[in-house]
């Protein structure tokens, strides 16, 4: 029986293969379902897709052996082109200048789809004007990433062809079939493009091509109906997709998926929903799908799925060798391929950027610094990196850092403040701050109760996290940079006595049982969450007090504003 891949690419290895001398691609995670390549025009992304048609080639045996063919792939002609694959399961295929594989994978192991696919005016006006196609063997694909995909019609066909099967041979009725490929179609259209009454877009019909006549592929639009003919570029583009994968996806349920600039003509959120959607419910589980691109939509859905990987393929000379692995989803510089780093403050110039660490935004946003807006980032290494690389400013949680290294911080990052407690939930459930909300609600509030409340609390649980403190910080990604390198200011955040130092002294804050020394390191968010006094109250409604607005003021008093 023919192998299934059933699998997921972990390593690619290209040795003289079109601009490659020898570039490997590792440690792509067996949980990475998308593998998103970034990298300005020309930086070699669609090359990689060409070795994946290169096997595909030798999978299929429908290309034949010669010297134009090796020529297209080949850096240097006198030396022999390699392109070998490693899947998450320790398989390994390798094929070379004799399109041999030694392998039995199946005809689907692999898809691919350049980015010259979009079909602007419906041409057919019979069935089978397409010649004969193995599907299965994908015969209709183009052999070369520069050539035109020109499966669209035969895609159309193909499903015409699968519900007059459906309809005859199994009975099933319009609503059936309406089911199983207009619906899907819709909900996709409806994901991707928003349900606006103005802008929803719906596939009525589909209607082959018959008696002289173009296909009838009707959506409505609003209140209007139109033909295919007539969509946007960017839906055409959407809609191919969709219809090509509705069409094929029975026969690749095991296949490495390689498409191409799937994000034309699109804009920055349906490029977005776009990759969402075709990840998450277009490419089987068991599958993995390898796109490139350098919109921002496409790179901040990769930063956000814990299923993708992003590989970085800009600027780099690949005459030499190259060794690639996927970028860390807090290096801000994946954004640059999207939008240039010089251009980003030109496009801000009358707003001061504050990043904050995820939902804070809404907590920040209501104290209304002038001229100021605050940018959700997902956590306190995200926020860090973007303040040290570029001019704008960030506000992080405090965690467990010492009086001391806060001055430090303070010192080597201006742009970066650190909060005076461990989070924003220390501010929100200070005493201070519930006794003016009580107060304004006319209800009664001990504040001496509620602090010995939280002192009691904080003896009880304390031991849990003070033994896990050095290890924390060692997370923390201050002075990590090469010029800290070996120092002291390094060594606070290593497995170091600078960092025991540090941790033994936050220790003793909490060791305390005056409230202003431990409650600045007291994790307030996950601690302390059963006392009663905070039980029931918006956080929201915290946020809104004069307390919290004067805390906020005094932390952001050096982000004056733009006049």
């Amino acid at each position: 029986m023919p192998e299934k891949i059933g699998m997921k690419i972990s390593t690619v290895r290209l040795t003289n293969f079109k601009r490659f001398t020898d570039l490997l691609i590792v440690n792509i995670p067996s949980t990475s379902k998308l593998v998103l390549l970034i990298g300005a025009n020309g930086s070699g992304k669609s090359s990689l897709f060409d070795a994946f048609g290169f096997i595909d080639a030798a999978i299929k045996h429908d290309v034949a052996r010669n010297e134009d063919f090796l020529h297209y792939y080949k850096k240097k002609n006198d030396t022999p082109v390699s392109v070998t694959v490693k899947m998450d399961n320790n398989a390994e295929y390798s094929v070379s200048d004799n399109l041999s594989l030694q392998s039995n994978l199946t005809p689907t192991a692999f898809y691919g789809r350049t980015s010259f696919r979009q079909i602007p005016r419906l041409t057919r006006t019979a069935l089978g004007q397409g010649v004969n196609i193995d599907f299965q063997k994908d015969s209709d694909r183009p052999h070369y990433f520069i050539e035109r995909d020109n499966r669209f019609e035969n895609d159309v066909e193909k499903i015409a062809e699968i519900i007059v099967k459906e309809i005859f041979r199994l009975e099933q009725s319009g609503e059936q079939i309406r089911r199983k490929y207009i619906e899907p179609i819709n909900t996709a259209l409806e994901n991707i493009f928003g349900s606006g009454n103005g802008t929803k877009l719906q596939l009525i019909e589909i209607i082959p091509p018959l008696e002289g006549k173009t296909a009838q592929i009707t959506f409505r639009k609003g209140g209007s109906e139109l033909h295919y003919n007539y969509l946007s570029a960017g839906e055409k583009e959407v809609f191919n997709l969709l219809i090509n994968l509705l069409s094929r996806s029975s026969l690749y349920r095991d296949t490495i998926y390689y498409f191409d600039e799937m994000d034309l003509h699109l804009n920055t959120k349906i490029q977005f929903n776009l990759l969402k959607e075709i990840t998450e419910n277009w490419i089987p589980q068991n599958c993995q799908l390898w796109t490139a691109s350098h919109s921002l939509g496409f790179i901040e859905y990769a930063k956000q799925a814990d299923i993708a990987s992003i590989i970085d393929f800009d600027d780099f000379d690949f005459d030499l060798p190259r060794v690639l692995s996927p970028e860390p989803k807090d290096n801000p510089d994946i954004y640059e391929i999207a939008v240039g780093k010089e251009f980003l403050p030109a496009l801000f110039q009358q707003i001061n950027i504050c990043f904050v660490e995820n939902k804070d935004r809404d907590y920040y946003a209501t104290v209304g610094i002038a001229n100021t807006a605050f940018v959700s980032d997902n956590n306190r290494n995200n926020v860090y990196h973007k303040v040290r690389t570029t001019n704008y400013r960030g506000i992080v949680d405090r965690d467990f850092l010492s009086d001391d290294d806060i001055v430090q911080i303070n010192q080597q990052y201006p742009n970066l403040t650190v909060l005076k407690y461990y989070s924003i939930e220390n501010y929100l459930y200070h005493p201070d701050n519930l006794s003016e909300y009580y107060k304004s609600k006319n209800k009664a509030f001990d504040k001496e109760e509620y602090i010995s409340q939280i002192t009691e609390a904080k003896n009880q649980a304390k031991d849990t996290f003070i033994s896990t403190i050095a290890l924390k910080r060692t997370e923390y990604p201050y002075f990590g940079e090469p010029e800290f390198n070996g120092n002291a200011l390094q060594n606070r955040f290593k497995n170091k006595q600078e960092n025991e130092m540090q941790s033994t002294v936050i220790a003793g804050y909490l060791n305390s049982n005056e409230f202003d020394s431990f409650y600045k390191s007291l994790p307030m968010k996950s601690y302390c969450t059963h006392l009663p006094q905070r039980h029931h109250i918006p956080k929201s409604d915290l946020a809104k007090t004069a307390w919290f607005k004067a805390e906020m003021e005094e932390q952001l008093n050096r982000y004056k504003p733009i006049t």
